[in-house]
């Protein structure tokens, strides 16, 4: 079946599902590591099956600055607790206004409860650039 040219764009369609998650406890140094290797922006932060928060280049940055010992300080320390979040079904348009009202660059998308990936700025804007909006 052909994608409809008229069906709005979704997180869904954009999403990396290559995220690294850790856990409150994890040190800030490790879960930075990780997201280098993995060559994201974000982790989640998972308590159990849940996510409980977020942790972002510029937290880990806000960490370093502060001349914590990032191998002993935990994610909990720096992580935004309980972040916005989308729906894989959620239009594009919809997480950039998001984002971009609140500030940030990186947005867990669920499903339910389920951790399903997440979406950056970065993925939005190449979306736009690769699919302009239509002319009206």
């Amino acid at each position: 079946m052909a994608d409809n040219p008229r069906r709005a764009l979704t997180v869904r369609d954009l999403m990396t599902t290559r995220v690294v998650t850790t856990s409150p406890d994890e040190p800030v140094a490790d879960a930075a590591a990780a997201m280098v290797r993995q060559r994201v922006g974000s982790a989640l932060i998972m308590q159990g099956r849940f996510l409980a928060g977020i942790l972002t280049e510029r937290d880990v940055l806000r960490a370093a600055a502060s001349g914590s010992d990032l191998r002993s300080s935990p994610v909990s320390a720096w992580m935004t607790k309980d972040p916005e979040q989308a729906s894989p079904d959620t239009t594009v348009e919809d997480a950039a206004q998001l984002m971009l009202l609140h500030g940030f660059r990186h947005l867990p998308v669920l499903e339910g409860r389920e951790v399903r990936g997440v979406v950056s700025l970065r993925d939005l804007a190449a979306a736009r650039i690769s699919r302009p909006a239509p002319r009206g």
